[in-house]
Protein backbone atom coordinates (compact mmCIF):
# COMPACT_ATOMS: atom_id res chain seq x y z
CA UNK A 1 0.00 0.00 0.00
CA UNK A 2 1.43 3.72 -0.88
CA UNK A 3 2.08 5.76 1.38
CA UNK A 4 -0.60 8.96 1.71
CA UNK A 5 -0.15 12.06 4.31
CA UNK A 6 -1.44 15.04 4.87
CA UNK A 7 -1.48 18.76 5.80
CA UNK A 8 -4.35 20.13 7.18
CA UNK A 9 -4.09 23.82 8.84
CA UNK A 10 -7.17 25.73 9.86
CA UNK A 11 -8.00 28.94 8.07
CA UNK A 12 -7.90 30.79 10.55
CA UNK A 13 -4.69 32.70 9.66
CA UNK A 14 -1.30 33.01 7.21
CA UNK A 15 0.98 30.09 7.95
CA UNK A 16 3.81 30.81 9.58
CA UNK A 17 7.24 29.07 9.33
CA UNK A 18 6.36 26.59 12.03
CA UNK A 19 3.70 25.31 9.94
CA UNK A 20 5.72 25.13 6.54
CA UNK A 21 8.01 22.84 8.22
CA UNK A 22 5.34 20.37 8.89
CA UNK A 23 3.99 20.61 5.54
CA UNK A 24 7.50 20.40 4.10
CA UNK A 25 8.56 17.21 6.08
CA UNK A 26 5.23 15.71 5.22
CA UNK A 27 5.34 16.71 1.21
CA UNK A 28 8.85 15.14 1.19
CA UNK A 29 7.73 12.06 2.75
CA UNK A 30 5.26 11.51 0.57
CA UNK A 31 7.27 12.34 -2.81
CA UNK A 32 10.49 10.43 -1.08
CA UNK A 33 8.01 7.13 -0.87
CA UNK A 34 5.94 7.57 -3.81
CA UNK A 35 3.47 8.71 -2.22
CA UNK A 36 0.34 11.32 -2.28
CA UNK A 37 0.36 14.24 -0.72
CA UNK A 38 -3.47 15.88 0.67
CA UNK A 39 -3.79 19.49 1.55
CA UNK A 40 -7.02 19.60 3.89
CA UNK A 41 -8.50 22.98 5.23
CA UNK A 42 -9.42 21.82 9.31
CA UNK A 43 -12.38 24.83 8.80
CA UNK A 44 -14.72 23.62 11.09
CA UNK A 45 -14.01 26.80 13.66
CA UNK A 46 -16.41 28.95 11.20
CA UNK A 47 -16.08 32.15 13.64
CA UNK A 48 -12.45 32.30 12.73
CA UNK A 49 -12.38 30.18 9.72
CA UNK A 50 -12.36 32.25 6.15
CA UNK A 51 -12.12 32.00 2.71
CA UNK A 52 -9.53 34.23 2.62
CA UNK A 53 -7.13 32.85 4.69
CA UNK A 54 -8.00 29.56 2.55
CA UNK A 55 -6.71 31.32 -0.06
CA UNK A 56 -3.60 33.02 1.15
CA UNK A 57 -2.30 29.27 2.24
CA UNK A 58 -3.06 27.46 -1.23
CA UNK A 59 -1.02 30.64 -2.76
CA UNK A 60 1.73 29.75 -0.04
CA UNK A 61 2.06 26.50 -0.63
CA UNK A 62 2.04 27.04 -4.37
CA UNK A 63 4.75 29.65 -3.92
CA UNK A 64 6.71 27.11 -2.20
CA UNK A 65 6.00 24.76 -4.42
CA UNK A 66 4.38 22.12 -2.50
CA UNK A 67 1.72 21.18 -4.85
CA UNK A 68 -0.89 18.54 -3.72
CA UNK A 69 -2.61 15.53 -5.28
CA UNK A 70 -5.48 15.86 -3.28
CA UNK A 71 -7.57 18.23 -1.82
CA UNK A 72 -10.76 18.35 0.81
CA UNK A 73 -11.85 20.69 3.65
CA UNK A 74 -14.13 19.47 6.60
CA UNK A 75 -16.97 22.00 5.82
CA UNK A 76 -18.39 19.78 2.79
CA UNK A 77 -18.24 16.44 4.76
CA UNK A 78 -20.82 17.96 7.81
CA UNK A 79 -23.44 14.40 7.13
CA UNK A 80 -20.30 12.24 6.95
CA UNK A 81 -19.27 13.58 10.19
CA UNK A 82 -22.78 13.29 11.55
CA UNK A 83 -23.11 9.65 10.37
CA UNK A 84 -20.13 9.14 12.57
CA UNK A 85 -21.44 10.33 15.42
CA UNK A 86 -24.44 8.53 15.12
CA UNK A 87 -23.08 5.68 15.07
CA UNK A 88 -20.47 6.37 18.14
CA UNK A 89 -23.40 6.99 19.89
CA UNK A 90 -25.13 3.74 19.53
CA UNK A 91 -22.24 1.67 20.40
CA UNK A 92 -22.35 3.92 23.72
CA UNK A 93 -19.33 5.48 22.97
CA UNK A 94 -20.85 9.07 22.62
CA UNK A 95 -22.87 10.32 25.36
CA UNK A 96 -24.48 13.67 26.41
CA UNK A 97 -23.00 16.28 29.06
CA UNK A 98 -25.11 18.76 30.06
CA UNK A 99 -22.50 21.02 32.38
CA UNK A 100 -21.64 25.05 31.50
CA UNK A 101 -18.26 25.85 30.60
CA UNK A 102 -18.56 27.58 34.28
CA UNK A 103 -19.50 24.58 35.98
CA UNK A 104 -17.28 22.56 34.07
CA UNK A 105 -14.40 25.32 35.28
CA UNK A 106 -15.13 24.98 38.89
CA UNK A 107 -14.66 20.93 38.58
CA UNK A 108 -11.52 21.54 37.02
CA UNK A 109 -10.32 24.20 39.60
CA UNK A 110 -11.56 22.09 42.09
CA UNK A 111 -9.27 18.80 41.38
CA UNK A 112 -6.41 21.27 40.52
CA UNK A 113 -6.25 22.33 44.03
CA UNK A 114 -6.33 18.50 45.56
CA UNK A 115 -3.29 18.13 43.31
CA UNK A 116 -5.38 15.80 41.29
CA UNK A 117 -5.53 16.00 37.19
CA UNK A 118 -8.36 17.83 35.73
CA UNK A 119 -10.23 14.79 34.34
CA UNK A 120 -13.74 14.91 33.44
CA UNK A 121 -15.79 12.76 36.51
CA UNK A 122 -18.23 11.45 34.10
CA UNK A 123 -21.47 13.10 35.89
CA UNK A 124 -23.05 12.65 32.66
CA UNK A 125 -23.02 9.27 32.68
CA UNK A 126 -25.45 8.91 35.94
CA UNK A 127 -28.29 11.20 34.66
CA UNK A 128 -31.53 9.27 34.25
CA UNK A 129 -33.83 9.79 31.75
CA UNK A 130 -35.84 12.27 34.12
CA UNK A 131 -31.93 14.14 34.63
CA UNK A 132 -31.63 14.52 31.00
CA UNK A 133 -35.30 16.02 30.45
CA UNK A 134 -35.40 18.44 32.96
CA UNK A 135 -32.06 20.07 31.85
CA UNK A 136 -33.36 19.87 28.78
CA UNK A 137 -36.67 21.38 29.68
CA UNK A 138 -34.57 24.36 31.15
CA UNK A 139 -33.10 25.33 27.67
CA UNK A 140 -29.68 23.53 28.21
CA UNK A 141 -28.69 21.58 24.90
CA UNK A 142 -25.98 18.71 24.90
CA UNK A 143 -22.64 18.55 24.20
CA UNK A 144 -21.37 14.98 23.53
CA UNK A 145 -17.97 13.38 25.09
CA UNK A 146 -16.84 10.22 23.45
CA UNK A 147 -16.15 7.70 26.37
CA UNK A 148 -12.76 6.12 26.47
CA UNK A 149 -11.84 2.66 27.95
CA UNK A 150 -9.13 2.55 30.57
CA UNK A 151 -6.72 0.82 28.54
CA UNK A 152 -3.49 1.68 27.89
CA UNK A 153 -2.65 3.57 24.50
CA UNK A 154 0.65 2.94 23.07
CA UNK A 155 2.32 3.70 20.06
CA UNK A 156 5.84 3.74 18.31
CA UNK A 157 6.19 7.10 16.73
CA UNK A 158 8.57 8.24 14.00
CA UNK A 159 10.18 10.88 16.05
CA UNK A 160 9.67 10.36 19.56
CA UNK A 161 10.25 6.70 19.57
CA UNK A 162 7.87 4.44 22.10
CA UNK A 163 4.88 5.96 23.54
CA UNK A 164 2.47 5.22 25.84
CA UNK A 165 -0.72 6.90 27.72
CA UNK A 166 -2.26 5.30 30.95
CA UNK A 167 -6.27 5.23 29.48
CA UNK A 168 -7.04 6.50 33.18
CA UNK A 169 -5.17 9.17 32.96
CA UNK A 170 -7.25 10.71 30.23
CA UNK A 171 -10.09 12.92 30.23
CA UNK A 172 -13.12 12.01 27.73
CA UNK A 173 -13.07 14.78 24.46
CA UNK A 174 -15.87 16.56 23.77
CA UNK A 175 -16.43 15.78 20.30
CA UNK A 176 -19.75 17.60 19.18
CA UNK A 177 -20.52 21.43 20.70
CA UNK A 178 -24.05 22.39 22.17
CA UNK A 179 -24.91 23.63 18.62
CA UNK A 180 -24.12 20.49 16.53
CA UNK A 181 -21.24 20.90 15.35
CA UNK A 182 -18.53 18.13 15.60
CA UNK A 183 -15.34 19.31 16.87
CA UNK A 184 -11.29 18.59 15.44
CA UNK A 185 -10.66 15.78 17.75
CA UNK A 186 -13.41 13.31 15.36
CA UNK A 187 -13.22 15.38 12.13
CA UNK A 188 -9.76 14.68 11.71
CA UNK A 189 -10.28 11.26 12.73
CA UNK A 190 -12.79 10.86 9.98
CA UNK A 191 -11.49 12.23 7.71
CA UNK A 192 -7.65 10.14 8.04
CA UNK A 193 -10.28 6.82 7.80
CA UNK A 194 -11.80 7.94 5.53
CA UNK A 195 -9.09 9.27 2.76
CA UNK A 196 -6.28 6.44 3.85
CA UNK A 197 -4.14 8.82 5.60
CA UNK A 198 -1.25 6.19 6.52
CA UNK A 199 1.29 8.76 8.55
CA UNK A 200 0.14 11.88 10.20
CA UNK A 201 3.19 13.56 10.76
CA UNK A 202 2.02 16.77 12.68
CA UNK A 203 3.37 19.10 15.75
CA UNK A 204 4.44 17.42 19.03
CA UNK A 205 1.49 19.69 20.45
CA UNK A 206 -1.04 17.02 19.26
CA UNK A 207 0.75 13.93 21.21
CA UNK A 208 -2.16 13.75 23.56
CA UNK A 209 -4.76 14.39 21.25
CA UNK A 210 -3.09 11.15 19.34
CA UNK A 211 -4.11 9.30 22.63
CA UNK A 212 -7.52 10.06 22.24
CA UNK A 213 -7.83 9.67 18.81
CA UNK A 214 -6.36 6.35 18.69
CA UNK A 215 -9.46 5.39 20.20
CA UNK A 216 -12.02 6.87 18.17
CA UNK A 217 -10.12 5.04 15.27
CA UNK A 218 -10.59 1.94 16.58
CA UNK A 219 -14.21 2.97 17.77
CA UNK A 220 -14.97 3.43 14.55
CA UNK A 221 -13.20 0.23 13.16
CA UNK A 222 -10.42 1.95 11.12
CA UNK A 223 -6.81 1.84 10.73
CA UNK A 224 -4.72 3.97 13.01
CA UNK A 225 -2.30 5.49 10.72
CA UNK A 226 1.30 5.61 11.86
CA UNK A 227 2.55 8.48 14.26
CA UNK A 228 5.13 11.25 13.09
CA UNK A 229 5.29 14.18 15.91
CA UNK A 230 7.70 16.97 15.40
CA UNK A 231 8.95 19.12 17.68
CA UNK A 232 7.58 22.54 17.64
CA UNK A 233 9.76 25.38 15.70
CA UNK A 234 10.70 28.61 18.04
CA UNK A 235 11.86 31.61 17.04
CA UNK A 236 15.77 32.74 17.46
CA UNK A 237 14.91 33.91 21.06
CA UNK A 238 12.97 30.33 21.62
CA UNK A 239 9.09 32.09 21.65
CA UNK A 240 6.64 30.17 20.25
CA UNK A 241 5.04 31.12 16.65
CA UNK A 242 1.51 32.15 16.60
CA UNK A 243 -0.83 32.40 13.14
CA UNK A 244 -2.59 34.69 15.23
CA UNK A 245 0.67 37.19 15.75
CA UNK A 246 1.42 36.88 12.32
CA UNK A 247 4.74 35.69 13.34
CA UNK A 248 7.33 34.92 10.54
CA UNK A 249 4.22 34.21 8.49
CA UNK A 250 5.11 32.96 4.67
CA UNK A 251 3.44 35.82 3.17
CA UNK A 252 5.83 38.26 5.16
CA UNK A 253 8.83 36.66 3.93
CA UNK A 254 7.39 36.38 0.40
CA UNK A 255 6.03 39.78 -0.07
CA UNK A 256 8.11 42.01 2.47
CA UNK A 257 11.08 40.61 2.68
CA UNK A 258 12.00 39.62 -0.69
CA UNK A 259 12.52 35.71 0.81
CA UNK A 260 13.04 33.21 -1.97
CA UNK A 261 10.92 29.99 -2.07
CA UNK A 262 13.99 27.93 -1.92
CA UNK A 263 15.72 29.85 0.82
CA UNK A 264 12.61 28.75 3.06
CA UNK A 265 12.71 25.15 1.92
CA UNK A 266 16.25 24.94 2.18
CA UNK A 267 16.64 25.66 5.78
CA UNK A 268 13.20 24.19 7.47
CA UNK A 269 14.05 20.70 5.78
CA UNK A 270 17.19 20.93 7.36
CA UNK A 271 16.33 22.58 10.56
CA UNK A 272 16.78 20.23 13.63
CA UNK A 273 18.15 17.45 11.79
CA UNK A 274 21.75 16.27 11.75
CA UNK A 275 22.09 17.39 7.72
CA UNK A 276 23.77 20.67 7.49
CA UNK A 277 22.04 23.62 6.24
CA UNK A 278 22.93 24.33 2.55
CA UNK A 279 21.10 26.35 -0.11
CA UNK A 280 19.41 24.00 -2.29
CA UNK A 281 17.92 25.27 -6.07
CA UNK A 282 15.06 22.56 -6.40
CA UNK A 283 13.09 20.91 -3.76
CA UNK A 284 13.80 17.26 -6.06
CA UNK A 285 17.56 17.93 -4.23
CA UNK A 286 15.53 17.92 -0.83
CA UNK A 287 13.69 15.27 -1.61
CA UNK A 288 17.15 13.25 -2.62
CA UNK A 289 18.58 13.86 0.68
CA UNK A 290 15.05 13.27 2.71
CA UNK A 291 15.27 10.79 5.65
CA UNK A 292 12.26 10.84 8.39
CA UNK A 293 14.57 9.33 11.13
CA UNK A 294 17.43 12.51 10.53
CA UNK A 295 14.75 14.80 12.85
CA UNK A 296 16.34 15.41 16.23
CA UNK A 297 13.79 15.62 19.49
CA UNK A 298 15.38 18.71 20.19
CA UNK A 299 13.82 21.99 19.78
CA UNK A 300 14.83 24.13 16.44
CA UNK A 301 15.60 27.70 16.50
CA UNK A 302 14.14 29.59 13.27
CA UNK A 303 16.89 32.50 12.19
CA UNK A 304 15.78 35.38 9.79
CA UNK A 305 19.40 35.96 9.58
CA UNK A 306 20.29 32.43 8.43
CA UNK A 307 17.70 32.24 6.77
CA UNK A 308 19.13 35.67 5.16
CA UNK A 309 22.66 34.14 4.13
CA UNK A 310 20.72 31.13 2.39
CA UNK A 311 18.74 33.51 0.33
CA UNK A 312 21.76 35.21 -0.87
CA UNK A 313 23.71 31.81 -1.57
CA UNK A 314 20.70 30.51 -3.82
CA UNK A 315 20.10 33.91 -5.34
CA UNK A 316 24.15 33.46 -6.38
CA UNK A 317 23.52 30.22 -7.72
CA UNK A 318 20.93 30.94 -9.61
CA UNK A 319 21.22 31.04 -13.51
CA UNK A 320 19.60 33.64 -15.58
CA UNK A 321 17.14 31.63 -17.06
CA UNK A 322 15.43 31.47 -13.84
CA UNK A 323 15.06 34.76 -13.17
CA UNK A 324 14.42 36.69 -16.25
CA UNK A 325 11.09 36.93 -16.32
CA UNK A 326 11.20 37.99 -12.55
CA UNK A 327 13.63 40.80 -13.62
CA UNK A 328 11.29 42.38 -16.38
CA UNK A 329 8.63 42.17 -13.94
CA UNK A 330 10.81 44.38 -11.69
CA UNK A 331 11.30 46.69 -14.70
CA UNK A 332 14.45 45.76 -15.93
CA UNK A 333 13.70 45.62 -19.39
CA UNK A 334 16.46 44.27 -21.39
CA UNK A 335 18.44 42.51 -18.58
CA UNK A 336 20.51 39.82 -20.06
CA UNK A 337 22.59 37.30 -19.06
CA UNK A 338 25.78 39.71 -18.63
CA UNK A 339 23.80 41.62 -16.03
CA UNK A 340 22.77 39.05 -14.30
CA UNK A 341 25.97 37.48 -13.88
CA UNK A 342 27.60 40.39 -12.81
CA UNK A 343 25.44 41.38 -9.99
CA UNK A 344 24.35 38.55 -8.43
CA UNK A 345 27.53 37.86 -6.55
CA UNK A 346 26.77 41.04 -4.78
CA UNK A 347 22.41 40.43 -4.10
CA UNK A 348 20.85 39.62 -0.97
CA UNK A 349 17.55 40.05 -2.15
CA UNK A 350 16.23 39.82 -5.96
CA UNK A 351 15.42 43.41 -5.63
CA UNK A 352 18.51 44.68 -4.96
CA UNK A 353 19.34 44.18 -8.68
CA UNK A 354 17.55 47.46 -9.27
CA UNK A 355 20.32 49.02 -7.45
CA UNK A 356 23.04 47.82 -9.66
CA UNK A 357 21.22 48.45 -13.11
CA UNK A 358 20.76 52.17 -12.06
CA UNK A 359 24.38 51.94 -11.73
CA UNK A 360 25.17 50.84 -15.45
CA UNK A 361 21.75 51.83 -17.09
CA UNK A 362 20.70 54.86 -15.53
CA UNK A 363 22.47 58.36 -14.11
CA UNK A 364 25.29 57.70 -11.38
CA UNK A 365 26.74 60.83 -9.28
CA UNK A 366 30.20 60.21 -9.20
CA UNK A 367 32.51 60.38 -6.56
CA UNK A 368 35.07 62.59 -7.30
CA UNK A 369 37.91 63.07 -5.03
CA UNK A 370 41.24 63.60 -7.13
CA UNK A 371 40.11 65.16 -10.79
CA UNK A 372 43.42 64.64 -11.71
CA UNK A 373 44.23 61.26 -11.44
CA UNK A 374 40.87 60.52 -13.17
CA UNK A 375 41.39 62.60 -15.91
CA UNK A 376 44.67 61.06 -16.77
CA UNK A 377 42.79 57.09 -16.06
CA UNK A 378 40.40 58.50 -18.44
CA UNK A 379 42.20 59.45 -21.61
CA UNK A 380 43.86 55.99 -20.99
CA UNK A 381 40.15 54.46 -21.66
CA UNK A 382 40.39 51.71 -24.53
CA UNK A 383 37.85 51.81 -27.49
CA UNK A 384 35.06 49.48 -27.68
CA UNK A 385 33.99 47.10 -28.32
CA UNK A 386 34.40 45.70 -24.30
CA UNK A 387 34.66 42.21 -22.93
CA UNK A 388 35.69 40.86 -19.20
CA UNK A 389 39.62 41.83 -20.38
CA UNK A 390 38.89 45.63 -20.39
CA UNK A 391 39.15 46.10 -16.74
CA UNK A 392 42.34 44.52 -16.50
CA UNK A 393 44.39 46.35 -19.27
CA UNK A 394 42.86 49.67 -18.52
CA UNK A 395 44.20 49.52 -14.85
CA UNK A 396 47.25 48.37 -15.96
CA UNK A 397 47.75 50.87 -18.17
CA UNK A 398 46.84 53.78 -15.25
CA UNK A 399 49.22 51.85 -13.11
CA UNK A 400 51.91 51.78 -15.62
CA UNK A 401 51.31 55.62 -16.13
CA UNK A 402 50.27 57.09 -12.37
CA UNK A 403 52.11 54.67 -10.43
CA UNK A 404 49.51 54.09 -8.05
CA UNK A 405 48.51 50.46 -7.32
CA UNK A 406 46.01 48.45 -5.13
CA UNK A 407 43.10 50.81 -3.25
CA UNK A 408 44.90 53.81 -4.31
CA UNK A 409 44.61 52.64 -7.88
CA UNK A 410 41.16 50.79 -8.07
CA UNK A 411 39.13 52.81 -5.32
CA UNK A 412 38.52 55.78 -6.68
CA UNK A 413 37.77 54.23 -10.38
CA UNK A 414 35.05 52.64 -8.74
CA UNK A 415 34.12 55.25 -6.80
CA UNK A 416 33.79 57.75 -9.97
CA UNK A 417 32.53 54.82 -12.24
CA UNK A 418 29.14 53.71 -9.70
CA UNK A 419 29.25 56.45 -6.87
CA UNK A 420 29.42 53.67 -4.26
CA UNK A 421 32.78 52.02 -2.45
CA UNK A 422 31.57 48.54 -3.18
CA UNK A 423 29.97 46.20 -5.44
CA UNK A 424 30.65 43.71 -8.31
CA UNK A 425 33.98 43.24 -10.00
CA UNK A 426 34.28 45.94 -12.01
CA UNK A 427 35.97 43.95 -15.00
CA UNK A 428 31.92 42.60 -15.08
CA UNK A 429 30.12 46.06 -14.83
CA UNK A 430 32.66 48.39 -16.85
CA UNK A 431 31.12 46.84 -20.35
CA UNK A 432 27.67 47.61 -19.04
CA UNK A 433 28.41 50.61 -18.15
CA UNK A 434 29.57 51.84 -21.93
CA UNK A 435 32.73 54.09 -22.63
CA UNK A 436 30.75 56.96 -23.28
CA UNK A 437 29.36 56.87 -19.93
CA UNK A 438 32.35 56.13 -18.19
CA UNK A 439 34.11 58.74 -19.82
CA UNK A 440 31.51 61.61 -18.40
CA UNK A 441 31.75 59.91 -14.31
CA UNK A 442 35.38 60.01 -14.68
CA UNK A 443 35.20 63.84 -15.59
CA UNK A 444 32.63 64.15 -12.82
CA UNK A 445 29.76 64.37 -14.39
CA UNK A 446 26.49 62.77 -13.68
CA UNK A 447 25.87 60.36 -15.90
Amino acid sequence: MSTAVRFAPSPTGRIHVGNVRQALVNWLFARKTGGSFMFRLDDTDEERSTQEFADAIAADLTWLGLTWDRFARESDRYPRYDEVAAALKAAGRLYPCYETPEELNLKRASLVSQGRPPIYDRAALRLTDEDRARLEGEGRKAHWRFKLTPTPVEWTDLVRGPVRFEGTALSDPVLIREDGRPLYTLTSVVDDADFAITHIIRGEDHVANTAVQIQIFEAMGATVPIFAHLPLLTDAGGQGLSKRLGSLSVGSLRDEDGIEPMAVNSLLAKLGTSDPIEARLTLDELVAEFDLSKIARGTPKFDPEELGRLNARILHLTPFEAVAARLEALGLTGADAAFWDAVRPNLARLSDARDWWAVTHAPVTPLVEDAGFLAQAAALLPDEPWDLGTWGAWTNAVKGATGRKGKELFLPLRRALTGRDHGPELKNLLPLIGRARSLRRLAGETA
